[in-house]
């Protein structure tokens, strides 16, 4: 059996991947340049119901922009979490699915715009 996390994360980053231009990654990439998004944290909760094993899945993304641009973060960061919010998966029941917040800076580091991107979703197996 697949864990939930590996499901839900395949389905996320496939229909990210399908109607978004920046690459999607699990860890920041050390040789590309932005635009991207990054999946930094995933962590799932056992939500166990009556009739079936369910998680609670939260989930932080880093949406970054190629330069010092909020306006261009966001609208990557806006993007994110309207595929997000629609993403179904053929292997998991999402029962619930919630954008908690979208914080946005600019990295002190690179001078580039970046967007924290927090997402929950409910998940029982299908």
């Amino acid at each position: 059996m697949t864990h939930p996390i590996v499901q839900l994360q395949a389905a996320l980053v496939a229909a990210l991947r399908a109607e978004l231009a920046p690459p999607v990654f699990d860890a920041p990439p050390r040789d590309s340049t932005p635009p991207y998004i990054v999946i930094v944290r995933h962590d799932a909760l056992a939500r166990d119901g009556d009739t079936a094993p369910g998680h609670e899945h939260r989930l932080v993304l880093h949406a970054w922009a190629g330069d010092a641009s909020r306006k261009a973060v966001l609208a990557i960061a806006e993007a994110v979490v309207e595929i997000a919010l629609g993403v179904a998966s053929p292997d998991l029941a999402i029962t619930i699915r919630r954008h908690d917040r979208t914080d946005s800076a600019i990295d002190q580091a690179t001078g580039r715009a970046r967007a924290t991107i927090a997402l929950t979703y409910f998940t029982e197996p299908n």
